[in-house]
Parts: structure tokens; C-alpha cells; sequence
């Protein structure tokens, strides 16, 4: 941000709470079916065939580390706007798992907070990433309206994917998982960008119909990810003074019906691709991802791995942002940027890359709901 209009510490009105809003993921064995019930609810799924899809949340225990990360989180949060003077209480409500979204708002009611700032733990468009979460606020409204509870008013912080905050942690965690590959296989290892696959259709109509994102094949969804990797391609190029590293963008921890088309290629068959053209070794870069949880210590760090094993391929896995300080000065960041902007007064962005800083409202017609339209908040 410009020190010339840069908010003030203090500035955090008119917003009275944060709502760090999450997945949610299950706590022990006795979890998972339950948490596979709420994640999959209305598709039919019988019980034993959760058991069978929940088979890596077992062999960890039935434990996903997504809540204990998120609760490393909210420390890093809290420290940061104490250290800055930014006197604003912070929340944590999941989609799938307590503490339940519904409940964190009934106890942000209760409390006497109106106005609330709300961080999802996705940095990107798409509908899983943003609308859906958009309408698991308005749901979660519409029921403490219900109950009488008073009025809230939530907003969703933009999306932060090209935020420094987010990238330059990936920057550092990349030159690190570098830097763990056997000295003579780094000057020729390869970037394998990860995200979580999502289908053709989605990523397609992910974004505003007017986002310039959207000028890619694929939709705002690929774009964003795309600008995310050419940055730490680019600075990772510098930083090691190899200049020509091969890199791509890959998918993982598909699932659905198989005959409908989504993104690839995924990181297993990438990895069998990077051997098979002389690959001396890759470093896979989970960008999709805010925290080392389930999709990256599962689908990344035991698949994968396992796979490049089976073809004798050296691999890294990068770290995610997690609770990086400098990801929660991101949003204490985006925080005030956002307070300032409904208060009116003038604010410079932070956006890395060529697409420019995301929007603060999504338009009606953002990341469509691939079953069936439903209301959301913050829409204009």
C-alpha cells in the first residue's frame, strides 16, 4: 500500500468483527462419515461409500489438520492487529464442521457486533471458493433471521491471490523445497504449480462475466492461477539464476462422476510426463491451497510422493502460506483497504502480477452455482 493513503491502524470502522471463515474438517474417526455427511449433503451418497472416500482422513487418524491450522491461524491474526493498534475482535465459523458458520454468527450477534469483515480461506474465484461460501453467509443469515436474531451485515474480503502477503511466502517456500532436492538435480528441476481440479464447466464460467481474467481459456479461475505461477516462476528464475526452469500449471484431488471432463493434467500424470522427458526432478507449489491441509498432506505428500518413488523422480513439495506473519499483515491489509473504500475515502490496492486487484463486490452473474441459483451475499 502508499504510506500517502494508506488507512490508519484504527481504521477498521465501520466493520466491528472478522469473520475468518473456513472449510472445516473432521477431529477424530468418530468425524469423518458425519463430515462427509455435511460436505456431500443432497447428492444421495450412502453412508458405506463415505467410508470408503474418507479412507485418507483415516489413515491420519481421522483427523484433518485444517482446524489446527486455522487455529494457528487466528494466533498469527491476532498478534499482528494487536501489534498494529488494530483493536478488531476475530471469529472463526466453517462451512462443513464446528464451529459451524451459523453458530460463530449467532455468537457474533450475541456479542453486539453488526458489521463484519469476512476472510474465506480460498484465494480464488470460482464457485467452491467464493460463491458457494457467499451462500452459506446468506443461508446462515437467513436463518438467525428466523430466530429474530438482529440484523448482520457481512462483507467478503476480496480475493488475495496476487496479494505479496500470499505470494512472497510461495516465493521463499518454493526456494526451499529447492534447496531440499540433492544439490546436483536443482539447477534442472521443475516447477509443478498444484490446485484442486475442479470441472471444465465451473473454471470456464468462474469470474465475472467483464473480468479481465477471464481473457485466458478457462476463465478467471486458471488465470488467476496462472499469474500466481509466472510470478514465482519469475522470481525463483532470479533468485537462482536459472533462467529457462520448465513449469506448469497441474490439478489434483479430483473426484465426481469420471465422464465429466475436469481440469488436468493431474500431478500424478504430470509427474510420469516430467520423467518420461528427462525431468532430473520437480518441486510441486500447492498455490491453491492457504494451508498445508488435507488435499496437500494426503492427494500431495503421500500420492504424489509416492508415485515420483515408483518412477525414481526426486520431488519437494513447497510449503503452503499457513500462518506466515506475513500473510496475516495480508489481512489486516485487506482489512482496512476495504474499510476505507466503504467509508469512502481513497485506498492504493496491493496486486501482484497482471490482472490487477480483485473486486469487492461480485456481480450477480460471478461463479454461477452449477446446480441450481441461489441467493448470495454481497452481490451487486
Amino acid at each position: 500500500m502508499s504510506d500517502a493513503r494508506k488507512p490508519s491502524p484504527s481504521g477498521a470502522a465501520p466493520y466491528d468483527a472478522l469473520l475468518l471463515l473456513s472449510f472445516g474438517g473432521p477431529e477424530g474417526p468418530e468425524d469423518v462419515v458425519p463430515f462427509l455427511e455435511n460436505v456431500t449433503r443432497g447428492r444421495g451418497i450412502p453412508k458405506e461409500r463415505l467410508k470408503e472416500v474418507g479412507k485418507h482422513y483415516f489413515m491420519f487418524g481421522g483427523v484433518s489438520p485444517i482446524n489446527g491450522q486455522n487455529r494457528e491461524l487466528l494466533a498469527a491474526l491476532r498478534k499482528d492487529f494487536a501489534e498494529h493498534g488494530l483493536d478488531l475482535p476475530i471469529y472463526w465459523g466453517n462451512r462443513n464442521w464446528a464451529p459451524y458458520l451459523v453458530d460463530t454468527l449467532r455468537e457474533l450477534a450475541a456479542d453486539g457486533h453488526r458489521r463484519i469483515a469476512v476472510l474465506a480461506t480460498s484465494a480464488y474465484a470460482g464457485y467452491s471458493g467464493c460463491r458457494q461460501y457467499r451462500e452459506n453467509l446468506a443461508d446462515a443469515l437467513a436463518t438467525l433471521a428466523e430466530e429474530g436474531v438482529p440484523a448482520l451485515r457481512v462483507d467478503k474480503l476480496r480475493h488475495f491471490y496476487n496479494h505479496t502477503g500470499f505470494v512472497q511466502p510461495m516465493i521463499d517456500a518454493t526456494l526451499a523445497a529447492l534447496d531440499g532436492l540433492p544439490e546436483a538435480v536443482r539447477p534442472g528441476a521443475r516447477l509443478a504449480f498444484t490446485t484442486h481440479s475442479i470441472p471444465e464447466t465451473m473454471a470456464e464460467s468462474s469470474g465475472a462475466p467483464d473480468d479481465p481474467a477471464r481473457g485466458e481459456p478457462g476463465g478467471a479461475y486458471v488465470a488467476q492461477h496462472l499469474d500466481v505461477a509466472r510470478l514465482i516462476a519469475a522470481a525463483v528464475a532470479e533468485r537462482t539464476g536459472v533462467a529457462d526452469r520448465p513449469w506448469g500449471l497441474v490439478y489434483q484431488s479430483r473426484s465426481g462422476a469420471p465422464h465429466i471432463p475436469w481440469l488436468e493434467p493431474d500431478i500424478c500424470d504430470h509427474l510420469e510426463a516430467q520423467r518420461a522427458d528427462g525431468a532430473p526432478a520437480v518441486v510441486m507449489v500447492p498455490i491453491g491451497f492457504v494451508s498445508d491441509h488435507m488435499e496437500v498432506r494426503y492427494d500431495l505428500d503421500t500420492e504424489a510422493v509416492a508415485k515420483a518413488a515408483e518412477l525414481g523422480l526426486p520431488v519437494a513439495r513447497a510449503g503452503t502460506v499457513g500462518a506466515d506473519p506475513r500473510f496475516a499483515a495480508a489481512v489486516r491489509e485487506l482489512v482496512l483497504e476495504r474499510a476505507a473504500t466503504e467509508r469512502g475515502e481513497p485506498v492504493t490496492r496491493c496486486a501482484l502480477g497482471t490482472l490487477g486487484p480483485s473486486h469487492d463486490v461480485c456481480a450477480v452473474a460471478c461463479c454461477p452455482n452449477p446446480r441450481a441459483p441461489r441467493p448470495a451475499v454481497a452481490e451487486r
